[in-house]
């Protein structure tokens, strides 16, 4: 028995020690750390945390120079104070919470609920600043139907995954079952892009930055792919990107056309850049273990499987990937100088992680359910989370912790039906 224990030991793999690759490491911190002008007024070189007081004091006193804070001193000081206060109620319906998104400005926050979606190859557009419209219970005939599929397809031929507006609000990408990529062009009012693009579902695709030329695609063939409208000769892709050991839940570009990071069944978070892909998929995809996500826990011995062409500049564990096609993203420019990712997860839990330390910084924690989607506003330190529970919660950076309004344990509840049956028996 004493052997039998000993070799079982030795079996566990190890985690491998967090690695991230030097330029994206380094472009980050001069996004979100103090400037080399910052740092010599206050330290002359020494290598010292600063205070958001120090900062302040600092300006004040004319240490800082007569420019004031640069960009990423704001970026600095202000990710400081991370919005883990709370949470206070944003909403409360009867059935599940899947997505919560701020608007660009952060003058808007859409949410999405079971209720309202279906899967088809429609997407549904309506003017929500429009003064001339109103929208009770939402009303469908206001909302104006885009439809995907060809003039020969059924009604329900294919599933949309993913949908995204390109930057100028011209186009519309989604990826969907049919194992597509489709553009829809919203001033000529058609299809405009089709490309059979990977083997499997496409759960995940978005544009690259604001040109608009180039998109990101994730797949349950567990590949990533970066393709150029510019050259789409017999669909294929610009490169392709291997490191993930299943299908990939959702995609978030860091804006620059260079680097992104995507979310997968494999419970993990990886950064890429598409400077780094290949014109070809290397061999055959490993496959070192057989389960469903959508009904199954994640397998022990497959916590550290490794690919064996894994291209990925870094690899973010902690959160859990179950049962629905969970989000993450970049934290915004303004506030944190993207210095972290931030995702929901099956455990419950809003993760934050450090790009470049690899380290899970905060865990917020209230939901009962799944929190399939977060949303980190553009300006303000403020984050909502939806969750499978009906909430959506919001948290901040600061607060009264005995406010009345925060959100009580007595309130909490692991799906949403269950407050509604028991509304149902009060009345």
């Amino acid at each position: 028995m004493r052997g039998r224990r000993r070799r079982a030991r030795e079996a566990d793999p190890v985690p491998e020690p967090f690695t991230i690759d030097d330029e994206v490491s380094h472009l980050t911190r001069i996004r979100s750390e103090p400037s080399q002008k910052t740092l010599g007024a206050f330290y002359a070189g020494r290598k010292r945390g600063i205070s958001t007081f120090g900062l302040l004091s600092g300006r004040e006193s004319g240490r800082s120079g007569a420019g004031g804070f640069s960009r990423a001193d704001c970026a600095y000081a202000a990710r400081k104070h991370l919005p883990t206060k709370g949470p206070w109620c944003v909403d409360d319906m009867t059935s599940e919470a899947y997505v919560s998104q701020f608007s660009s400005d952060g003058s808007l926050l859409v949410a999405g609920f079971r209720a309202y979606s279906s899967l088809s190859p429609t997407v549904h557009i309506v003017n929500v600043q429009s003064s001339a419209k109103e929208s009770q219970a939402n009303v469908t005939e206001i909302h104006d139907g885009l439809e995907f599929s060809n003039d020969d397809d059924d009604e329900y031929s294919f599933g949309i995954f993913s949908v995204k507006f390109s930057k100028d609000g011209q186009e519309i990408v989604v990826g969907n079952s049919d194992r597509s990529i489709n553009v829809y062009d919203l001033r000529a009012n058609k299809v405009s892009v089709r490309i059979r693009a990977h083997a499997a579902d496409v759960n995940a695709v978005t544009f690259a930055d604001e040109s608009g030329n180039l998109l990101y695609s994730g797949s349950d063939d567990n590949l990533c792919k970066v393709w150029d409208r510019r050259c789409l000769a017999r669909e294929k892709p610009a490169g392709v990107l291997t490191g993930h050991l299943d299908g990939i839940t959702f995609i978030d570009s860091r804006g620059d056309g260079r680097y992104f990071i995507s979310n997968c069944k494999d419970q993990t978070i990886k950064l890429w850049d598409v400077r780094k892909m290949s014109a070809s998929i290397k061999g055959r995809q490993p496959r070192f273990f057989d389960w469903d996500y959508r009904w199954m826990s994640f397998p022990l011995e497959a916590r550290h499987c490794k690919h064996p062409n894994d291209q990925s500049l870094a690899t973010y564990r902690g959160h859990s990937v179950l049962r629905t096609l969970i989000r993450c993203y970049f934290s915004p420019v303004y506030s944190t100088g993207q210095r972290y990712i931030y995702t929901g997860s099956s455990d419950e839990y809003v993760y934050i992680y450090d790009v470049v330390t690899g380290d899970i910084v905060e865990k917020l924690s209230w939901h009962g359910s799944i929190i399939r989607d977060c949303t980190w506003h553009p300006y303000n330190l403020t984050i909502v989370s939806s969750s499978w529970d009906g909430y959506l919660a919001r948290w901040e950076a600061s607060g009264d912790e005995d406010d009345l309004s925060v959100l009580t344990e007595n309130e909490q509840r692991t799906s949403p039906y269950r407050q509604s049956y028991t509304r149902h028996l009060l009345l």
